[in-house]
């Protein structure tokens, strides 16, 4: 039964190894995807290309199932899984200045590395400024501490939050993931631009 770490099912060097070769794999799929590309990540604010929404909802509901179904036949212990602990005013704060960022850059901190790997000179600043603002933060961090560590709400999962069971809480996933779907291709029709092919890198 799983986590494999945490039964001691494999070893901390085994879990290393296998976490490089999933992080090998993850960035393929982000380039192989067109993640590396800050206009058609720019494309998912602007809606002419919603890759982004489908990739990623797609990732999230195959892990949802795989992990709701792993629970039911007894191959994962959820509740051993490791989920961080909520600081809500630093995770707002952290996410409004990440997503502006995103916007005004065109990548998040995975995807320019992502791009950064095959040279893209625009992801190697964007990188660049990921350094500037982590060394920022921690010279600084006596400033703002206070507000990093506000409003600890501990570690909880939105099933527990809203009331409901694994189960139900996946399927009103996938629905909502359908629904995005759908958005998402009449955004691509309704805001296509001439100078952008749908689906290139």
């Amino acid at each position: 039964m799983g986590p494999l770490i945490v039964y001691d099912i494999i070893s901390d060097n085994a879990n290393l190894f296998f976490a490089f070769l999933i992080g090998i794999g993850f960035g393929f799929v982000l380039e192989i995807n067109g993640f590396s590309s800050s206009r058609r990540l720019a494309g998912m604010f602007y809606g002419y290309d919603t890759t982004v929404l489908k990739v990623f909802f797609t990732a999230a509901i195959v892990g949802a199932v795989g992990l709701l179904f792993m629970s039911l036949f007894n191959w994962i212990d959820l509740s051993s899984i490791y989920i961080n602990p909520t600081f809500l005013w630093s995770t707002l704060g952290g996410g409004a200045i990440m997503g502006a960022g995103f916007i005004l850059g065109g990548y998040c901190p995975g995807t320019s590395v992502c791009a950064a790997s095959i040279g893209k000179l625009d992801a190697l600043a964007f990188v660049g400024g990921i350094f500037i603002g982590i060394f920022i933060f921690t010279e600084g961090f006596p400033l703002w501490e206070e507000f990093y560590n506000a409003k600890y709400i501990g570690s909880p999962v939105l099933s527990e939050f809203l009331g409901s069971s694994r189960g139900v809480l996946t399927l009103l996933m996938i629905l909502v993931a359908l629904g995005m779907f759908w958005i998402g291709e009449w955004a691509e029709k309704r805001f296509a631009r001439d100078d952008y092919k749908l689906n290139q890198k």
